[in-house]
């Protein structure tokens, strides 16, 4: 009895970590600490069962804020062309009766179309005529190629277009056919700056006087910028680039805002009947109605398929090092055999041996999972700041991460503590 009593008080040999006397059982607080113990007794082993799951919740978080900026650029993209917009344009020519060429390849659509939409359909925001006329704007010595649209004051309000300077043109700018512009950040910089970006002063724009087709415009108002392709742009009363820029009996398209989102199908098939009546239709339509809502709905259903898809790809590696896991387990079980029979000798129970492994498990894929948190936001952050990709971290896919990293270490540890857990006490002191 004497010698047992001499066995359990000698210092525990280094190939069996963790070994304490449990004649009543280990509580929780001990298993946590017997299980990081064994951990910490092999350090380089343990770090690269970690690898598996800090890439995989790096990987992730990464992956979905990628997809979550990509799928805000696009959202902020969309939001700059306006909402609940419906665009129409001109249909196609057809050659010889046979050959089509491309939608707006023959004009169709007026001025007068636009004001009987305005006038005779309901549950409408605004209705604008597009005019398009690509000409050269002149300012002293400083002269820019650009795109002069002669719209109504409603084109402000349906395409979110902001005012940064000056103000908008109004109802009685167009009435009266006034030699007005608002002009974009494009033109701003290259007449009113050395042309790079932002070195025009939009204070110092308004009042001024520029030509288009020699025609002398006044500046009043500076628009405030969206992106490089919309900014490019000069808006002056629809009534004046008619009679002045671009004068022809059709118009390049038709834009209206729609109140409610939920009534965009009603107002767009009422559109098409009048429209169809208008033009005196029977058979193919020769105008194009298109729910811009639609294309925002498709792309933002696109990338969040991306998000999803790249997660998944991601979380390919957190499954990966799940089963790095649970061999690495294995082989501690295996191991460890000795000292599992030990411990069942002087009173642990099954139960006991099946936490301290399962916690094992779990520290490794939980220590992993907030490595791989913060790696992830450092790479995600890393991403925006160099690649100069819009990246959003958002929490949920960190708690999302952090849990299935947990998880996939309770998974993948309980075989290996159900095993060590099951081991008959005296094979296991008989094991060299």
């Amino acid at each position: 009895m004497s010698t047992v009593s001499e066995a359990v008080v000698l210092p525990r040999p280094r190939t069996a970590p963790g070994v304490r006397p449990a004649a009543h059982g280990m509580g929780v607080g001990q298993s946590v600490a017997t299980a990081l113990e064994a951990l910490n007794a092999n350090k380089l082993r343990s770090l690269l069962t970690m690898l598996g799951i800090i890439i995989g919740v790096g990987a992730v978080i990464i992956m979905i804020s990628l997809g979550r900026g990509a799928s805000a650029n696009v959202a902020q993209r969309l939001q700059g062309l306006g909402t609940n917009l419906l665009t129409i344009t001109p249909g196609s020519a057809r050659n010889f009766g046979v050959v089509r060429q491309g939608a707006g390849s023959t004009p169709t659509l007026t001025e007068a179309d636009a004001r009987a939409i305005r006038n005779e359909i309901s549950g409408i925001n605004g209705v604008s005529p597009v005019l398009n006329a690509n000409l050269q704007a002149v300012y002293n010595n400083a002269n820019w190629s650009t795109r002069a649209q002669g719209v109504y004051p409603d084109y402000f309000q349906i395409q979110n277009w902001q005012i940064e300077s000056g103000e908008a043109f109004s109802e009685a700018d167009l009435q009266q056919a006034r030699s007005v512009a608002v002009i974009g950040q494009v033109p701003l910089d290259n007449l009113f700056g050395d042309g790079s970006a932002g070195s025009g002063n939009p204070a110092a724009a308004i009042g001024q006087t520029i030509r288009l087709k020699n025609v002398p415009f006044q500046v009043i108002g500076v628009l405030a910028s969206k992106s490089q392709e919309q900014d490019d742009v000069i808006l002056v009363p629809f009534s004046t680039a008619n009679r002045r820029l671009n004068s022809q009996t059709y118009v390049g398209q038709i834009v209206v805002q729609v109140t409610d989102a939920k009534q965009m199908d009603t107002v767009q098939a009422e559109i098409t009947d009048l429209l169809r009546e208008r033009h005196r239709i029977k058979a193919q339509d020769d105008f194009t109605v298109r729910n811009l809502n639609n294309i925002v709905q498709t792309a933002q259903g696109v990338t969040q398929t991306l998000t999803l898809l790249l997660s998944g790809v991601a979380a390919v590696s957190l499954l990966v090092g799940g089963i790095g896991i649970m061999n690495i387990m294995l082989v501690s079980v295996t191991e460890r055999t000795r000292e599992i029979g030990i411990r069942s000798a002087i009173g642990a129970r099954a139960k006991d041996i099946l936490a301290q492994f399962l916690i094992e498990a779990v520290s490794l894929s939980t220590v992993g999972g907030v490595i791989g948190i913060l790696l992830g936001i450092a790479g995600a952050i890393a991403v925006s700041r160099f690649a100069k990709w819009n990246t959003v971290i958002a929490p949920e896919s960190i708690v999302l991460a952090f849990a299935f990293a947990a998880a996939v270490g309770i998974f993948f540890g309980y075989y290996p503590a159900r095993k060590a857990s099951q081991l008959d006490p005296i094979e296991a002191l008989r094991y060299e």
